[in-house]
């Protein structure tokens, strides 16, 4: 798309607080044209740590109701009754106690597309446990497989991000293309626990095919192999290798300067601890930047381990505007990108204007704004 309205401008967002992929997946929503409007809670969360209610919240419009109040549980509902998406992260029955359940808004709404992000899903023996991204990925088979003496969690990527908020907008996606044809919306029931055991989708194949084993740190890609891992550098840095391919793996040796005729088969797993070896000690003989200089511009696939502070810095991400200073913040840029009408920019309207046009009546909208119950986030 080279210009014009974005994706998704004319939809409007209502996203019920929360932290974690809730408002992840407002933001790539938001990020794509939708009107977000954000609920919260005026006297914040008890449970959540300090500011935690605060992460990655980005362009949205933050209203303060008490949604066990009468009168915010029916501003609430007419904000939901004119959305297109609503989304809600709470444990399963707790929209239905509150008179928010699917049945009740979409008799209201019937093309409203339902978003239920959780942990474990809402049916299944776990439905009403606590857990975070380490216990969905746990459970799921896909924690067991990172790591190399013990599991070792990869940040909470796989679970709340991927496997939650990615997964959950796919769904909203495929909803709304749905109700062009239908006119009617759809319950998006995305637990973190079948998103994460659908990313390892392909890995279940190799393990079916009997290319991967269920030890951690012995199979192709997840640093068993010689080729694809890390190797520390002189000045206690990292270079990431990814020399999977054999032209990929030749310009690798010779960026090492190793001849091949000198080493032993990498195709045979029982040589790949000879060869990290000889690899880990070419790397340490100099630093980072040293080898950056030497692969750089080649196809041996071979990078440097960066920070956020030092990635946001690299000329190639520089370049392409990968990460932009906000105040003190790094923000990374929209992904992916759609051309113009996708760059981040706050509304124009007033915060009265967009909620009247969220369906909430002028006085409430004015009444919100004035008593500081409502701002741009």
């Amino acid at each position: 798309m080279n210009g014009g309205p974005a994706p998704l401008s004319g939809h409007t967002v209502v996203e019920l607080a929360g932290i974690g992929p809730g408002p992840f997946a407002a933001g790539l929503l938001g990020d794509l044209g939708a009107t977000v409007n954000r609920l919260e809670s005026p006297t914040g969360s008890a449970v959540l740590p300090m500011g935690a209610e605060r992460i990655g919240l980005r362009n949205r419009l933050v209203a303060h109701l008490d949604l066990k109040d009468a009168g915010d549980l029916t501003l609430a509902k007419e904000l939901i009754s004119n959305a297109d998406v609503l989304i809600e992260g709470f444990r399963p029955g707790v929209m239905e106690r509150l008179g928010l359940g699917p049945h009740e808004l979409m008799e209201r709404n019937g093309g409203l597309v339902y978003l239920r992000i959780s942990g474990w899903g809402q049916e299944g023996p776990y439905s009403q446990m606590a857990g975070h991204d380490i216990n969905y990925i746990g459970l799921a088979g896909v924690l067991a497989a990172i790591g190399e003496t013990r599991p070792i969690p990869p940040l909470n990527l796989i679970g709340d991000y991927a496997g939650g908020a990615l997964y959950g907008v796919v769904g909203v996606l495929a909803a709304l293309v749905s109700r062009q044809k239908t006119e009617r919306g759809a319950v998006v029931d995305a637990a973190m626990v079948d998103g994460a055991a659908a990313l390892m989708g392909p890995i279940i194949d190799l393990m079916g095919s009997g290319m991967w084993t269920e030890h951690r740190a012995s199979n192709l890609l997840d640093g068993g192999a010689p080729f694809y891992r890390t190797y520390e550098t002189s000045d206690g840095r990292f270079m990431a290798v990814g020399a999977l391919e054999e032209p990929f793996y030749q310009a690798f040796l010779e960026g090492l300067g190793l001849d091949p005729s000198g080493l032993p088969s990498r195709m045979d797993p029982t040589n790949w601890a000879d060869l990290a070896e000889r690899f880990a000690g070419a790397f340490v003989s100099r630093t980072q930047e040293e080898w950056c200089t030497t692969f750089d511009g080649t196809d041996a696939c071979v990078t440097p381990v960066l920070s956020v502070t030092d990635a946001a810095r690299h000329p190639h991400n520089a370049d392409r505007g990968l990460y932009t200073q906000v105040g003190d913040a790094l923000v990374p840029t929209i992904a992916p990108r759609m051309g113009a009408g996708t760059e981040r920019s706050r509304a124009e309207s007033s915060i009265s204007d967009t909620l009247v046009a969220a369906g909430l009546a002028a006085e409430e909208a004015h009444r919100l704004e004035s008593e500081g119950l409502s701002y741009w986030a």
